[in-house]
């Protein structure tokens, strides 16, 4: 076996969490699958771990109260830190929108050891509300809603996240290979 090879074979096997932060409707899990698909073609383990489905499952009964949020948040980066201890790539496209609780994943990470990567995907607020993925802006205009990340609730953008896109100004495509050219760089891709 070649030296890119054994490499290769290393960056497969080695775990790593990469989390994705940005407003609702920013692009967060459409970049995280489209990244899945490319590590898992290359033979990574990986599990997108997705705030919707964690609120339902794993986060059921917990409200939007900064101390909900901040559990909520806990508890993805304890799951996240799990598996990408256990040689998986765990994609976390999940709002998570205090600093102090990405800052406290960060940390467990980093005490156990474990790869993790904070992702800033930068998209303005104008932008997410012309998308809208799921109806919130246009609820939150009309009163039916209250509390909406970075309208009427705080988001407080990473100052210095290891990478930031801008999806609004390149396809997903692109912003997939810019953040597998990081995991490249980092020797988890």
């Amino acid at each position: 076996m070649t030296n890119t090879q054994e490499n290769q074979v290393s960056a497969a096997t080695t775990g790593a969490t990469v989390w994705l932060t940005g407003l609702p409707s920013a692009g967060k899990t459409t970049l995280a699958y489209e990244l899945a698909e490319r590590l898992r073609g290359e033979g990574h383990r990986v599990e997108v771990l997705d705030g919707d489905e964690i609120r339902e499952f794993l986060s059921a009964g917990l409200g939007f109260t900064r101390e909900d949020r901040h559990t909520n948040v806990q508890r993805i980066g304890f799951v996240a830190e799990l598996l990408a201890s256990n040689g998986v790539k765990a994609l976390v496209p999940v709002i998570a929108p205090y600093a102090d609780s990405r800052d406290a994943v960060r940390k467990r990470h980093q005490s156990e050891g474990t790869p993790y990567l904070e992702v800033h995907v930068a998209t303005p607020v104008e932008v997410c509300s012309e998308r809208d993925v799921k109806g919130l802006y246009a609820k939150q205009a009309a009163g039916e809603i209250s509390g909406l990340t970075g309208v009427d609730d705080p988001y407080e953008a990473p100052e210095s996240p290891d990478l930031r896109i801008a999806s609004h100004q390149q396809t997903v495509r692109e912003s997939a290979s810019a953040l597998h050219a990081l995991l490249t760089e980092r020797g988890l891709a």
